[in-house]
This record gives structure tokens, C-alpha cells and sequence, in this order.
């Protein structure tokens, strides 16, 4: 004969059922940074404006181009050798700084508003959660900066069609070129997302950000040639820049090389390990 048991009841009353084991995964994080990201108004802001900063001004430039050429006015230096495709990447240096300065928001300002305990109490190790945010960041700077870079030379290559500058998609490299573009977003976004889990300060993650793509370029110019030719071509900004150019100008690196040293010091800064004190500190 069986005997049907049942679970004890105690002072406080009837005992209750154990409540199920929720295993971490890689799955379950990367689910819940991506919830977060979208639940963000932050996120849909910037984002706007990265792409806003791509299209606009590549336009603005395609357009400032076109009236130079049609017009028989003496034309700028910058644009002596321009093409469509260069033209129409005008705004990647503005894109790079949203993309950038929202991944260091994504990572950081958990840390100033204090989520961050939160997230480390459900996924107490930091490396996963750090690889699910660059993750689920990266692919939507990714196809942001896609999006713009195609969108952007569609509409720009017409407004300088029957001008020198006259490329289409169909020309080598172009869409090389475009698809390099995007990548180089995607993985400035995922530097951004690094720097402010290395820093844990806003401030501090966009100010080495900035420094790092945009004011070190021009500092290396005060170095004696010989250096400069050494030193730029390995620069974050510069590699980056050699991932998306269809003629590569001396003393640069290919398309391959840019992209390979571009991934190295996103590696780099994703592999720096922060200092174990101060873990819950608000910035």
C-alpha cells in the first residue's frame, strides 16, 4: 500500500512549496542587458543622434561639394580629391562620439545611479555581465552605423552624380568601404561600454574616449616625422579610419591591418581588469 505524503505544516502555517532554481546563463544575461538597453530613454536619444550626425552632415557635404562644382568657385583643399563614398562617411567622426559616449553610459551609469548592485546581486561575476552589455550594444551600434553609412552614400552619390566625385555601389570597394564603416562604430560603441565598466565614472569613461579618438591624433603631429610616420598609423582613430578607406593614403594601413589593430585595443581595453575595491563605489 502507498502512503501519499504531504509537506509538514509549521506554527506560522502550511509549508510552502520551494520555490524553483533559476540557473545564470550566458542566454539569460545577455536577454536581460538588451531589455535594459531598450528601456533606457537614453538609448533611443542618442542613437537618433548618431544617426542624425551620419546622414546629416554627410549630406551637408555631398551638397557643399556639388554647389562648389556647379558653381565654377575654386574648391577647397579637403574636398580636392573627394568621392561619394568619402564625402558620405563626412560624419562618422561626429557618429563615433554618440555611439561612443552612449556605450560608456550603458556600463557606467549603473554605477552612478547605484543599478549596479542590482545586476552584480542576480549575476555576481562581472565578466559575463560586461560581455552580454558589450554584446547586445555593439550589435545595435553595428547596424546603426551600417544603416547610416548606406543610407547616407544611396542619397549622397545622387545629389554628385555627373561630378568627378560620381561613385556607385557597384564600384570596387564601395560597399567594402560601407560595411568597414559600420564595424568601426559597432566596435567604438563596444570601447565605450568597456571604458565605463574599467572606470566606473561617466565623466572619466567620455574624457578617455574622447581623448583616445580625437585629441591624440593631434597631439602625435607635434612629434618629429619619423615618429608620427611610426606612431599614427597604430592610433585607435586612425586604424579605424584605415577600415573604411578605399584609397589608402601613405604611411596608413590596409583595410586588414587597420582592422586587426582596431580589434586589438578593443580587446585590450575589454581584458582590463578593474580594481577589486570600491565595487559598489558612486561615482
Amino acid at each position: 500500500m502507498s502512503v501519499i505524503t504531504s509537506p509538514r505544516a509549521t506554527k506560522e502555517g502550511p509549508a510552502k512549496a520551494p520555490r524553483p532554481e533559476y540557473k545564470v546563463t550566458g542566454r539569460r544575461v545577455l536577454r536581460s542587458e538588451w531589455s535594459k538597453l531598450w528601456s533606457l530613454r537614453s538609448t533611443w536619444i542618442t542613437l537618433a543622434l548618431g544617426l542624425l550626425f551620419m546622414v546629416g552632415f554627410g549630406l551637408i557635404a555631398a551638397a557643399r561639394y556639388k554647389s562648389t562644382v556647379t558653381s565654377g568657385r575654386q574648391m577647397d583643399p579637403d574636398f580636392a580629391d573627394a568621392t561619394a563614398l568619402t564625402l558620405s562617411l563626412f560624419g562618422v567622426s561626429l557618429a563615433q562620439l554618440a555611439l561612443g559616449v552612449l556605450g560608456v553610459l550603458v556600463t557606467a551609469g549603473e554605477y552612478s545611479t547605484g543599478m549596479i548592485r542590482s545586476t552584480l546581486a542576480a549575476v555576481p561575476r562581472r565578466l559575463p555581465v560586461l560581455w552580454s552589455k558589450a554584446t547586445a550594444y555593439g550589435v545595435v551600434a553595428l547596424v546603426v552605423g551600417v544603416i547610416g553609412a548606406f543610407v547616407t552614400f544611396v542619397i549622397g552619390s545622387g545629389i554628385v552624380s555627373g561630378t568627378p566625385a560620381a561613385l556607385s555601389l557597384s564600384d570596387s570597394g564601395v560597399v567594402r568601404s560601407l560595411l568597414g564603416a559600420g564595424l568601426y562604430l559597432g566596435l567604438v560603441g563596444v570601447i565605450g561600454v568597456a571604458l565605463g565598466s574599467l572606470l566606473r565614472s561617466v565623466a572619466g569613461g567620455i574624457s578617455v574616449l574622447v581623448g583616445a579618438l580625437m585629441l591624440v591624433p593631434g597631439l602625435i603631429t607635434l612629434l618629429p616625422s619619423a615618429w608620427q610616420n611610426n606612431i599614427e598609423p597604430y592610433l585607435p582613430s586612425v586604424a579605424g579610419g584605415s577600415m573604411y578607406a578605399v584609397n589608402q593614403a601613405p604611411n596608413t594601413l590596409s583595410a586588414g591591418a587597420g582592422l586587426a589593430v582596431f580589434l586589438g585595443w578593443t580587446v585590450l581595453v575589454l581584458a582590463s581588469k578593474p580594481s577589486t575595491k570600491n565595487v559598489y563605489l558612486l561615482y
